[in-house]
């Protein structure tokens, strides 16, 4: 792979397990970042264009809406995809799997993943858990059509774990979360390691990757950007625009300022990570017009906190509306300049450690936390 994420060290279980035996014929290929779907290729329609989005270094949405989705079209969320493969040869080699290694999976999908694993560690030591019945049932029927012995496929809660069969030298998840369970830590040996991509509300998402300490604490750094689906049991509930507004126009009762970082400056992935860091329990929204100019969007999870910034071509200073208990935009600015002070660091050197009471995010060293970056279970 040209990435480089596909080594020698699981290039044979690469060949060994082929990518097309996992994917189901109806498939909505994604953008190379991995951050939107392109139009559904159907196989038994176009089965050179299924092939060759297959073989392609692009994730593949296999599902949309928790399976309510219908038709040809885009959903509206999707719920359920083969990875990207050098996303998920990069975790692989992350987790540092060895044969004989217990290892648990959280998210089956369509299995390839939980393939990838037996064929590495032994089949009969690998635990992969689907929430969704009906996605578990095609990673079994792909993993048995597939022909080697089977992983154990279990319909469950994914933060939960699998305790029937723990400790597990290894625990992976392939869907993202923003607080990592203690159950994956509580049933990971002292020594194991645990990769799952984190990411705050905000925005921005990485790969961690953390080793349980004797403590029973799990710390570690990041390795790499990713944009996966949120685990379904940590997806928020995030209140619709016009609660904000509460029946009145735009701005409402907000209150006027200006701003010299334009809305451009923290939107990047790492910076909506690092911003995300200090600012709890808020996201952001874009809305755009037609002249070229847009609005951004920051709410807050309570409900009535809310800020707006627009940007308009050519200008250097940009107005902000902010209400609510909090000043969105005002922990937004003080966020970035934070990131931008500590000459724009990217996200390998930033860290986690999670421990049975909170987590702590941490900049080169656990002993630097970034400020306010402590999330109390």
């Amino acid at each position: 792979m040209a990435s480089g994420a596909l080594g020698t060290d699981w290039l044979n279980a690469y060949r060994a397990v082929p990518r097309a035996l996992f994917v189901p014929d109806r498939i909505w290929p994604g953008t190379p970042d991995g951050t939107r779907q392109t139009a559904l290729v159907d196989r038994r329609t176009d089965p050179i264009d299924w092939l060759t989005a297959v073989y392609e270094d692009r994730p593949l949405t296999t599902q949309w809406d928790d399976g309510e989705h219908e038709g040809d079209g885009l959903g509206t969320r999707p719920s359920s995809s083969n990875s990207q493969p050098r996303m998920v040869f990069g975790m692989l080699g992350d987790l540092d799997v060895e044969e004989g290694h217990r290892v648990l999976e959280i998210g089956t999908g369509t299995g390839w993943n939980a393939a990838l694993l037996a064929h590495r560690a032994g089949a009969k030591n690998v635990v992969s858990i689907e929430y969704d019945p009906a996605v578990a049932a095609g990673a079994r029927q792909n993993l048995a059509e597939f022909g080697a012995e089977e992983p154990l496929v279990v319909v469950g809660d994914g933060r939960e774990g699998f305790a029937d069969r723990a400790p597990y030298d290894r625990v992976i998840a392939t869907c993202s979360v923003g607080e990592v369970p203690s159950a994956w830590i509580e049933q990971t040996a002292t020594g194991g390691v645990i990769v799952a991509p984190w990411g705050p509300l905000y925005g921005g998402e990485a790969i961690v990757r953390l080793v349980v300490g004797e403590d029973g604490h799990a710390r570690g750094r990041f390795t790499r950007s990713s944009a996966f689906m949120r685990l379904r049991q940590q997806r928020a509930d995030l209140p619709a625009h016009e609660t904000y507004m509460r029946g009145q126009a735009w701005p409402a009762d907000g209150v006027r300022s200006a701003t010299l970082i334009p809305p451009s400056d923290v939107g990047g992935w790492v910076e909506q990570f690092a911003i995300g860091l200090h600012v709890h329990d808020a996201w952001w929204s874009v809305e755009r017009y037609d002249d070229g100019s847009y609005t951004l969007w920051t709410y807050g999870l309570d409900g009535e906190s809310w800020a707006s910034i627009d940007w308009e071509p050519g200008e250097s200073e940009f107005v902000v509306y902010q209400s609510g208990p909090r000043r969105l935009w005002d922990e937004t600015e003080a966020a970035y300049r934070w990131w931008n002070g500590r000459s724009r660091p990217g996200f390998e050197r930033f860290g986690l450690t999670v421990g049975p009471r909170s987590t702590v995010a941490w900049l080169d060293s656990e002993s630097c936390p970034v400020p306010g970056a402590e999330w109390v279970r």
